[in-house]
C-alpha cells in the first residue's frame, strides 16, 4: 500500500501506515517502506570464434550472468557499456569488463565454454555488451534493467526439446516464434523461466545451437532448469551457467559431479520472489545421489536462510508431480509427490513450476499431500490459499515438438501418490483444477503483483505452422476439444487464475517509498516490510494488560542546502475486533536516536494514556531538527508501551499507526 504526497503551505508532507494488532492479549504490528572453473590460459595471437551467447539470470535484479562457446582458449570477458554511450557501434574507453572463467567443454562439440557476471547494475537503464577480447569480440546485444522494486511479470516456457519431432528446423521454428510472440506481448517481462530439456539429446550441439538462436536469449535473462533429457551431458552445464549454484554431490543424480552429467541446484532472488531450481533428475538414493531428501534440505536451508528477504516462495523443477498427460502415473512422480508436497506447505512455498508431461494443468490448493479445500471448484479464476497451501502449474510445449494426450485417472486414491478422480470433475486428476491439451504451442505468464500472483496459460500457436508434432502427423488431431473447435487466436488464454497472497492472523502493510534525488529530504522504513512483535500482554496485578516493543527504525536521510528544518511526527487510532474496541490513547512511546546524524533530536516520551492524558491518540513527535541543521541521515525508533484495561474483551485487536513527515 502506498500513500500519496501532498504539498500543503511550502511544507512536503509523506505519510506511511503501520498496523498494530492484539490477539488473545498478544500486540503484534506490521509495516514495511519498501563456482566456477579452472581460469583458461591466456593466448593473444589466437582468434577464437565465438558462438551461443546467452543471458542468464543472476543472483539478484542487479546482474547478470553470460555465457558463451569459444573455439579457443583465450582469456576473454565481458564488456558492458550504456546504450546510450554508444556511439557508431563503437564501445566507450571507460565500458566496464567482466572477467570470464570456463575449461575445454567435455562433449563431442570441443571448443571452451566461458562465462562472466556482470554486477553491479543499475534500474532503468539499457545496456550493450559484447564477448571475447580486444580486437576479437563478437557482435554486440542489448537488454534493459527495470525498477528493482515493484510489480513485474515473467515467462515460463515448457520444454522446446529441440528435435524431439526428428526435424530440428521446426522444432527451433516453433521455438522462436514462440520466444517472438510471448516477448512481443509481453515486452516488459523481465524473466524467462525454464521448464527443463532444452534439447531432445544432452551433447547434441545441432540441437543446442537451434536452441540458442532467438535473439531474444540475448536480451532477457534466461533462468536455466535441468530436464532428463539435458541431464545426461555436461552441455547444459557448459552452456548455461546459473547463480548460487550447489555442485555438491548430493544433488546429481549419479552423486558424481565430475561425471560427463549436467546437475545442481541453484537459488537465487529478483525483485521480492525468492525463486529455487531443483534437479530433479535426482530423486533416488539408489542412483547415487542424494534424492528427494537431499532437496527437500536445500530447500529447507534456503528458506530458512533467505525467505524473510521475499513475499514470494516459488519453486521450479522439471518432473511435474500434478500432470495430467503420459507421466502422471510414473512411478517417480509417485515418489515425489510424496516426499515434497509437506516440506513446501510447512515452508510457505507459494507457486511451483514444472514440465515434463507437455501438457497444461494447474492444480488446486495442495497442503500436505491434499487438496487443502474440498469446496474449491474446478477451473476457479481466484484462490486464496490458506497456511500451507500450495498451487502447482506444469507447462506445454512451448517448440511444439512434442505434445502428450491427457490420460484418465484410475482408482488409485485422491491423496498422496494417488491417481484418482476429482470428485467435482471426473474426467480430470483429483489434484487438478485444471487440465488443457490442444496440440498448439503456449507458455505460461506470471504477474508478480503486491498482494496476488497472476497465472495463464498463454496460446503462442494455432494449428499452423510453425507447429512441429501437427506438421509432421505426429498427433491426430489440433484444437481445442479434441480438434472439434477450430483453433483460437494466438495470445488467447487458456487458463487464468489470481492466487491471493495469505497473511495468516495478522495484516501485511506495504509503503513504497520513491528514491529521493540528491539534496532532498527523504525518510524510509528501515529493515523492509516486517512485523513488529511486541509479544503476549501479560496481566499487570489484575487491573490490565500489558506489552511493549520497538517499531521499526525509520532513516531520515537530509542533503538540503538550505539546512530547513524537519519533523516526524505519529497518532494511532482506536483498536478494533468487529465491534469490539478499545482506545488507541492506551498507547504510548518513548522516541530514541538509534544513528545520530542529519541534526535529529528524539522526541519526548508519551506515557500510555492508561496512566492519564491521550498517549498516541494525538500526534506527538518522534523526532526533528531545526534549522541550520547538519546535513546527513538520522536513524530514528521508538520503544513502544501498551496499557490494555482489564475491562476489554478477548480478541484480535488492530489499530493503524499514521506518521507523517514535515519538512519546509
Amino acid at each position: 500500500m502506498s500513500s500519496p504526497t501532498a504539498f500543503t503551505a511550502g511544507r512536503r508532507r509523506t505519510r506511511y501506515r503501520a498496523a498494530v494488532i492484539l490477539t488473545a492479549a498478544a500486540l503484534v504490528g506490521c509495516v514495511s517502506v519498501g563456482s566456477g572453473f579452472a581460469a583458461p590460459s591466456a593466448s593473444a595471437a589466437e582468434t577464437a570464434n565465438l558462438t551461443g551467447v546467452i543471458l542468464g539470470v543472476g543472483a539478484s535484479e542487479s546482474q547478470r550472468i553470460v555465457s558463451w562457446y569459444s573455439s579457443a582458449d583465450t582469456s576473454q570477458q565481458v564488456q558492458l557499456a550504456p546504450t546510450s554511450a554508444i556511439v557508431a557501434g563503437a564501445f566507450p574507453a571507460g565500458a566496464q569488463t567482466f572477467a570470464a572463467i570456463g575449461a575445454a567443454n567435455i562433449a563431442t562439440s570441443g571448443g571452451y565454454n566461458r562465462h562472466a557476471t556482470i554486477t553491479g547494475l543499475s534500474e532503468n537503464t539499457t545496456y550493450s555488451y559484447r564477448v571475447g577480447s580486444e580486437g576479437n569480440w563478437s557482435a554486440a546485444y542489448s537488454f534493459k534493467t527495470q525498477s528493482f522494486d515493484g510489480n513485474y511479470d515473467f515467462l515460463f516456457l515448457g520444454d522446446p526439446q529441440i528435435g524431439s519431432s526428428g526435424n530440428v528446423a521446426k522444432d527451433g521454428a516453433g521455438w522462436a516464434d514462440t520466444l517472438a510472440v510471448a516477448t512481443a506481448a509481453n515486452p516488459n517481462a523481465e524473466l524467462l523461466v525454464s521448464g527443463g530439456d532444452q534439447v531432445e539429446t544432452a551433447n547434441t550441439e545441432a540441437q543446442w545451437d537451434s536452441f540458442l538462436a532467438p535473439d531474444q536469449l540475448r536480451q532477457v535473462p534466461y533462468a536455466a532448469t535441468i530436464g532428463n533429457h539435458d541431464v545426461g551431458g555436461k552441455a547444459y552445464e557448459q552452456h548455461l551457467s546459473t547463480p548460487n549454484t550447489d555442485r555438491s554431490a548430493a544433488y546429481y543424480s549419479n552423486g558424481n559431479p565430475a561425471s560427463a552429467t549436467s546437475g545442481g541446484d541453484y537459488w537465487y532472488i529478483y525483485k521480492d520472489v525468492l525463486f529455487i531450481d531443483l534437479n530433479s533428475n535426482s530423486y533416488s538414493t539408489a542412483q547415487g545421489g542424494g534424492g528427494d531428501a537431499a532437496h527437500v534440505g536445500y530447500v529447507t536451508d534456503v528458506v530458512t536462510q533467505h525467505g524473510a528477504e521475499a513475499k514470494y516462495t516459488v519453486l521450479v523443477y522439471h518432473h511435474s508431480i500434478y500432470s495430467a498427460a503420459d507421466h502422471a502415473k510414473d512411478s517417480d512422480a509417485k515418489v515425489r509427490r510424496v516426499d515434497f508436497p509437506t516440506t513446501f506447505s510447512n515452508l510457505g512455498v507459494d507457486l511451483v513450476l514444472q514440465g515434463h508431461d507437455h501438457v497444461y494443468t494447474r492444480s488446486y490448493e495442495i497442503k500436505n499431500g491434499i487438496k487443502a479445500n474440498p469446496a474449491e471448484q474446478p477451473g476457479a479464476n481466484d484462490v486464496f490459499p490458506g497456511p500451507g497451501g500450495v498451487i502447482y502449474v506444469t507447462a506445454n510445449s512451448a517448440s511444439g515438438s512434442k505434445y502428450y494426450d491427457i490420460t484418465a485417472p484410475d482408482n488409485s486414491g485422491t491423496t498422496g501418490a494417488g491417481n484418482g478422480a476429482d470428485p467435482l470433475n471426473p474426467s480430470n486428476y483429483w489434484y487438478n483444477s485444471s487440465e488443457n491439451q490442444e496440440h498448439v504451442r503456449s507458455y505460461v505468464k506470471v504477474q508478480v503483483q503486491a498482494d496476488q500472483l497472476v497465472v495463464q496459460n498463454v496460446r503462442s500457436g494455432t494449428c499452423a505452422a510453425p507447429n512441429a508434432a501437427v506438421e509432421l502427423g505426429k498427433v491426430a488431431w489440433c484444437g481445442p476439444n479434441s480438434g472439434a473447435t477450430a483453433a483460437q487466436p494466438v495470445g488467447s488464454v487458456t487458463d487464468s487464475v489470481t492466487i491471493h497472497a495469505n497473511h495468516g492472523s495478522g495484516e501485511d502493510i506495504q509503503v513504497t517509498v520513491p528514491t529521493a534525488a540528491p539534496g532532498e529530504f527523504g525518510w524510509t522504513i528501515d529493515g523492509g516490510n516486517r512485523l513488529v512483535d511486541l509479544g503476549t500482554a501479560t496481566e499487570v496485578n489484575g487491573q490490565y494488560f500489558q506489552a511493549a516493543g520497538s517499531i521499526n527504525p525509520i532513516v531520515v536521510s537530509d542533503t538540503r542546502h538550505t539546512q530547513s528544518p524537519w519533523s516526524i511526527s505519529a497518532s494511532v487510532g482506536d483498536f478494533r475486533d468487529g465491534t469490539a474496541t478499545f482506545s488507541g490513547k492506551n498507547l504510548g512511546w518513548t522516541p530514541k536516536i538509534v544513528t545520530a546524524g542529519a541534526g535529529a533530536t528524539a522526541g519526548v516520551a508519551i506515557q500510555s494514556g492508561y496512566d492519564g492524558g491521550d498517549g498516541l491518540s494525538v500526534s506527538r513527535g518522534l523526532g526533528s531538527a531545526t534549522q541550520g541543521h547538519a546535513r546527513g541521515t538520522a536513524s530514528l525508533g521508538a520503544d513502544l508501551d501498551l496499557k490494555i484495561p482489564g475491562s476489554v474483551d478477548k480478541g484480535s485487536y488492530r489499530a493503524t499507526l499514521t506518521l507523517t513527515a514535515l519538512s519546509s
